[in-house]
């Protein structure tokens, strides 16, 4: 029996390790929390599901069994991707659910994804779950909530067909990495008219082949060779829940989802004139000119899941986005990150052009790293971040953003360190006009990250 730890109450999720910090006994005891918490809210129903994972089955029948004993009726959608969660909560019968996915950590990682009342939950009300929890006696209601399973695929496939159009038929590539999506991404984009080549679209939560995480270059190299090797024009590719994407060319490179972002916010802009338009801290500083360019008010946001869908609310934006690959479609859509939906925009943009690969190597550019972390120890992440807060001299700099870490413009770049809020792990991210500027602002860092942590393995 595994104690309960507030070490994997995260900002805006719930996640830990099979085993370790995470069994069946907690999954149980958060359904429980989250079911009292959603009754309180005037919800007697709550959607689930889950990814591919092995330990999936197991977490999601006793988190079932937790949501029964709070009193909640529980609809269980089986084996999804986390968008379909989503989805479920705005066509099922309720405004609550819970997504069983280790999202894209190792295999024997898993967790929870958590909308209650319409709302995806973070900070406070995730913390609240454990102290919840913590002083639980154990009782169950009188009445316990009732179980049934519904299949939600054919619904949320023939909503996505049904309004997303491709101009022509086109050929592509989709690597779902072994994950979830895997069970979904074929017929969706088949449905619409493409033809697909599928590269590891059976579900093994082992991830045999790569990790599912198309945020990192390696996962992507597969796609790549594939595009090579076939007539396909495009290559997307999908994290292990399927609410993220990758998207890469032709001719093999990476248009990571900051550039994806100025496409989306062009065409939502079309319809939206005048929208704000949400990105995270990790986005290059070509997006908001691009934005404003095209119309829109640019919107700079802390990065996470769950904060950029509670700033699209208070906003009313029509679109937001995050650098790992997270889209929010407001526009035609129910605001949630949802990486298979936002596939199929790609799509129907990319096939109003002869030379898809051309339009995306044409958006503005600047040189860049992707996505870089610095491994610490449990709890070290947070500390170095308050550490370069305190202390950090950026001598070439022109601001310093502190919305979410440190974000350093200068002005021919930026820098940017900011803390994981799901693993113990320091995100960097550089971009200069040129291989220069990108050479001096990292230089920077490294210096002001050694003089805080002398012994830190920088990956730069």
């Amino acid at each position: 029996m595994v104690a309960l730890s507030k070490t994997i109450f995260k900002a805006y999720d719930i996640r830990g390790i099979i085993g370790k910090t995470l069994d069946a006994g907690i999954a149980r005891h958060i359904g429980r929390a989250f079911g009292a918490a959603a009754l309180a809210k005037g919800e007697s129903k709550v959607v689930i599901g889950r990814d591919g994972r092995l330990s999936g089955p197991e977490l999601t029948s006793a988190l079932a069994e937790g949501l029964r004993d709070a009193g909640v009726d529980v609809i269980d959608l089986g084996m999804v991707a986390t968008p379909m969660v989503y989805f479920g909560t705005n066509v099922l019968d309720t405004r609550s659910g819970i997504m069983v996915t280790g999202s894209h950590n190792p295999p024997d990682y898993n967790g929870f994804k958590m909308v209650m009342a319409g709302e995806a939950i973070y900070g406070d009300a995730i913390t609240g779950l454990h102290d919840s929890i913590a002083a639980h006696d154990g009782a169950v209601a009188a009445q316990r909530g009732g179980y049934s399973t519904h299949d939600i695929r054919a619904a949320y496939l023939e909503r996505i067909i049904g309004d997303v159009k491709l101009a022509r038929p086109i050929k592509i590539v989709v690597d779902c990495g072994n994950g979830v999506a895997g069970a979904f991404a074929g017929d969706l984009f088949r449905g619409m008219g493409a033809d697909v080549v599928e590269l590891f679209c059976d579900v093994d939560g082992t991830f045999p082949n790569h990790h599912p995480d198309p945020a990192h270059p390696e996962n992507l190299q597969d796609v790549i060779r594939a595009l090579q090797e076939t007539d396909a024009e495009i290559g997307l590719a999908f994290d292990g829940d399927g609410d993220r994407l990758g998207l890469v060319t032709k001719d093999g490179q990476i248009i990571f989802p900051d550039r994806q972002m100025m496409l989306f916010a062009a065409d939502v802009l079309s319809r939206n004139p005048g929208g704000e338009i949400l990105y995270d801290v990790k986005c290059t500083r070509h997006l908001a000119p691009y934005i404003e360019q095209h119309g829109g008010k640019p919107l700079m946001w802390k990065t996470g899941h769950s904060l950029v869908k509670a700033k699209l609310k208070e906003t009313g934006a029509p679109l937001g986005g995050e650098m790992s690959g997270h889209i929010f479609f407001k526009d035609r859509w129910y605001g949630f990150d949802d990486g298979l939906y936002s596939g199929a925009r790609m799509l129907e943009i990319l096939t109003r052009e002869s030379d898809p690969s051309a339009l995306l190597n044409g958006l503005p550019m600047a040189s860049s790293t992707p996505e870089l972390h610095l491994h610490l120890q449990e709890g070290e992440n947070f500390t170095l971040i308050d550490s370069l807060r305190a202390n950090a001299v950026f001598p070439t700099s022109e601001k310093i953003n502190d919305i979410d870490g440190l974000r350093v413009e200068y002005a021919d770049g930026f820098g940017l360190a900011r803390s994981s809020n799901t693993t113990p792990v320091v995100v960097l991210r550089f971009e200069g006009e040129n291989p220069d500027a990108l050479a001096r602002i990292q230089a920077e860092f490294k210096s002001v990250i050694l003089a805080a942590k002398p012994d830190a393995e920088l990956p730069f």
